[in-house]
């Protein structure tokens, strides 16, 4: 084929207009000629096409296979005739006879070229496929394109994604040109390219946006052990931290509270409560329940459950508007919870139980629960522990005082009334940590 550079030059700036390998298109021109060449001189002949890499003169032939006697004239040649070629030729060996290209007719032509589309196309499809799986359960910008019945087309660089309803902040609003930061939940192979499925209610998005903002976090030095989050309205995070000298919540907060401030303000206000995580069920589950005060915890380690007695004042805060803050803390720490004040507890053997089992552990004068979490600990990190207890943040920075404010301190009122009366009948579903119900009453 005549013009050969000038094919080499013109490949190398289609691979790199398009991203592709220049093999990945040589290797389809090859498979494209040999289709043009079945097209003009019969679908039953064997075909070699090869281009040089270098020069890129064309080498076309038809192949027969050299045998004693022929059954098939289209693809076979006798021994006899072989070596009228070439003296060398044996039983089994392959004859190339040369083919002119440019014999090839309009249709021959025309096939030649979608072969070559064809090929592209698969090749974009593929490299695209690839660039995006690698960001599965990862954060990505996008600009929002368009909205298609319920669902809301975001454009991720090369290719669009799509975020359906149930992946949808309910109180967020998605217009045209707008820029995002989503959470790309998986990637799929399609005939017409990558399906990517993106999300802005994922838990994960708020661990993502933590290991952005927080160092220590990135670097493994703070562990977000869980997360429980209703988006657009609260979510909580447990931390731990892994080195003896970093408060996990501190580096969490930040200063003045900057860094969990950043990540409130990508998730258009929602509030956000950093709790330390604790290997004991008693300390956790109070942790979980802040902002409210706790008065004492028992726990059913068989049953996975907690029996809570909260101060008369903090019952409304400790279940929180329509139970939220209650049903927050059962999916962060996978335990049923039974909240109950202090006077209604003392008509109950309850407050008896629980007075009893704290005086016996001080007695045995250590925790269960601590001493299997050091033991792990040490094997984990190598150094040795130090109780971490709920920082100065706890209660104050980053909790919204507003969201807690006065008119919830009457739990007889219409955020506690018969409806919430008896939360051990209703109960909550997690399908989180997969519990059948979180009781609170």
């Amino acid at each position: 084929m005549e013009n050969g550079a000038e094919l080499i030059d013109a490949l190398n700036q289609l691979a790199k207009e398009k991203g592709i390998d220049k093999e990945i298109i040589l290797e389809a021109i090859e498979t494209s000629l040999v289709s043009a060449c079945k097209k003009n001189f019969g679908q039953m002949q064997n075909v070699k096409v090869v281009i040089d890499r270098t020069t890129g003169a064309v080498y076309a032939a038809l192949q027969k296979d050299v045998v004693e006697e022929i059954e098939d004239e289209e693809t076979q040649i006798t021994l006899e005739e072989a070596k009228e070629i070439n003296p060398n030729y044996q039983i089994g060996d392959i004859v190339d006879f040369d083919v002119t290209l440019k014999d090839f007719g309009r249709i021959s032509a025309q096939t030649a070229k979608q072969v070559v589309v064809q090929k592209i196309r698969e090749a974009e499809r593929e490299l695209l496929f690839d660039e995006y799986v690698s960001k599965e359960r990862e954060i990505m910008t996008g600009i929002v394109q368009r909205r298609e019945r319920k669902n809301v087309i975001v454009q991720l660089g090369k290719t669009d994604a799509v975020m359906p309803p149930q992946e949808q902040v309910p109180n967020e609003e998605y217009f045209p040109n707008q820029r995002i930061r989503v959470y790309v939940c998986d990637v799929k192979q399609t005939t017409k390219g990558p399906q990517i499925n993106i999300s802005r209610a994922h838990p994960e998005i708020v661990r993502r946006l933590f290991e952005q903002e927080v160092p220590e976090v990135k670097e493994g030095l703070v562990e977000i052990k869980s997360i429980s989050r209703e988006p657009g309205s609260r979510t909580k995070i447990a931390v731990l931290s892994t080195r003896e000298h970093i408060d996990p919540i501190g580096a969490c907060v930040g200063q003045s509270g900057v860094r969990v401030n950043v990540v409130v303000e990508e998730l258009n206000g929602e509030k956000i409560d950093v709790i330390a995580w604790s290997p004991d069920p008693r300390k956790y589950i109070s942790s979980a329940l802040s902002p409210s005060k706790v008065s004492a915890v028992w726990v059913d380690d068989e049953e996975q459950s907690a029996k809570v007695i909260v101060p008369d004042n903090q019952l409304s805060l400790a279940i929180g508007r329509e139970g939220q803050n209650v049903r927050l803390a059962a999916k962060l720490t996978g335990w049923k919870i039974d909240i109950k004040s202090e006077s209604q507890a003392k008509e109950t053997d309850l407050y008896d139980i629980i007075l009893e089992a704290a005086e016996k552990e001080r007695e045995l004068g250590y925790n269960k629960y601590e001493e299997e979490f050091e033991r792990q600990y040490r094997e984990m990190y190598e150094q040795p522990t130090t109780d971490i207890e709920t920082s100065e943040y706890t209660d104050s920075e980053y909790y919204d005082d507003d969201y807690y404010d006065d008119e919830y301190d009457d739990y007889d009122d219409e955020y506690y009334d018969e409806e919430y009366s008896d939360y051990e009948d209703d109960g909550y579903y997690d399908e989180a940590v997969g519990n059948e119900e979180t009781n609170a009453e």
